[in-house]
């Protein structure tokens, strides 16, 4: 199995800066990819960026000069950086892992979610 844990989430005003962390842990052999989703009340979720297994990084336009993905290897540890928050980031945050795993199965995993409130 493998476990997705997300933290950093909160409260915070309109212009400010939030890093939210997903360590992943488990039956893990290599990580093919790693995602940042959101949900926000009414919506569907949608695709906020990934990192790869080379740190090649892709973003939502919406979030593209704002939010950063970073990866630490060594603790198999997914960063998002988001900067210049906005009341329409205002969302449930879920971190998601493609993996393979030790039994060589190609998995994919979610995090329960972190809240991030956006005031004006």
């Amino acid at each position: 199995q493998v476990q997705l844990v997300e933290s950093g989430g909160g409260l915070v005003q309109a212009g400010e800066s939030l890093r939210l962390s997903c360590a992943a842990s488990g039956t893990i052999s290599s990580i093919v990819t790693m995602s940042w989703y959101r949900q926000a009340p009414g919506k569907q979720r949608e695709l906020v960026g990934t990192i790869t297994s080379t740190d090649r990084t892709t973003y939502a336009d919406s979030v593209k000069g704002r939010f950063t993905i970073s990866r630490d290897n060594a603790k198999n540890t997914m960063y998002l950086q988001m900067n210049s928050l906005e009341p329409k980031d205002t969302a449930v945050y879920y971190c998601n892992a493609v993996v393979h795993t030790t039994q060589r199965v190609l998995a994919t995993s979610w995090g329960q979610g972190t809240q991030v409130t956006v005031s004006s």
